[in-house]
């Protein structure tokens, strides 16, 4: 079955079980609304890659870890788009869910998602123990504190911030729970996954910020210039537009060389290549790809 297949499948069975009547009908539709459509889904097919270049030993804990980590990631855009936080009208083309269904029902939508990411690894069918547990405390880790998304956004409190830290925790980690939950499923150590995870983390929020300065609300599916009108610390301001694109183009070097020997390395080289064709600018993407190996 394809990745996209899996993914998409894992996804609708997830929020269909947290759809069960009876249950408040406009909060079970933000549900769906949230996930859908569905982006790229990066993040769970990065874990499916890795699980399948590990073995593939257990498929079904597989798409569930799949599913809880793209729910999670939804959760966080759309406690990311309410008013306290980004304040912003559109995401993936549509209205934010606060503007769609009120901004009560946002927070119960990004609160009941991330409740169900972990029940949803908790009900895999088949699951050995041992395993589904070490991916509900990897997928925690990278979504509290002091290492997860919830400390990502923590650090645009502070008055300075250390800039590697901040996109490790804040677009970083949930690339990196990817690749370790990818192992685990695998029937692997998640330790070695760290760095591949952690790079691509980094590359796509270098590609992120790139993307804030060089695009437009249209064409991003988004609001642009976010991280000048926050006040966000981010590697254009760093780096500069060229210094930046250098930056992305070395990172995504470096993920390439860490990838761990397994059966599938070949394949994840290549899903690494494919990953940063989807998240490059195209204003930048020549310069950026010229570098990867194999390119």
């Amino acid at each position: 079955m394809p990745l996209k297949s899996r993914i998409d499948s894992a996804l609708t069975a997830a929020i269909s079980g947290a759809q069960a009547k009876p249950s408040p009908t406009r909060l079970a539709s933000a549900l769906h609304y949230a996930v859908t459509p569905g982006g790229a889904r990066i993040r769970p097919t990065i874990l499916l890659s890795v699980a399948m270049a590990c073995g593939d030993r257990n498929p079904q804990l597989a798409d569930a870890a799949a599913a809880a980590l793209e729910i999670i990631h939804c959760a966080s855009l759309v406690h990311d788009d309410l008013p306290c936080f980004d304040d912003a009208d559109i995401r993936r083309g549509k209205p934010s869910l606060h503007r769609a269904y009120s901004e009560p029902l946002a927070i119960l939508t990004g609160d009941s998602l991330i409740i169900l990411a972990f029940e949803t690894i908790a009900r895999a069918k088949g699951a050995p123990p041992e395993l589904a547990l070490e991916l509900v405390l990897a997928l925690a880790k990278r979504t509290g504190m002091p290492f997860g998304i919830c400390a990502g956004q923590g650090w645009e409190s502070e008055e300075k911030v250390d800039l590697s830290a901040y996109h490790l925790a804040k677009t970083g980690a949930l690339f990196v729970a990817a690749t370790e939950m990818g192992a685990i499923a695998g029937g692997h150590d998640s330790e070695p996954w760290v760095e591949l995870g952690a790079r691509i983390g980094e590359a796509f929020q270098v590609a992120d910020d790139l993307r804030d300065a060089l695009m437009d609300q249209e064409t991003l599916g988004k609001p642009v210039g976010q991280d000048d009108l926050h006040g966000r610390p981010n590697a254009v301001s760093a780096f500069g537009v060229e210094g930046a694109t250098q930056r992305l183009r070395d990172i995504l070097a470096g993920a390439i060389a860490s990838i761990p020997s397994c059966p599938g390395e070949a394949a994840l080289a290549h899903m690494v290549r494919a990953t940063a064709d989807q998240i490059i600018p195209k204003a930048t993407a020549a310069q950026a790809r010229s570098a990867i190996p194999g390119e």
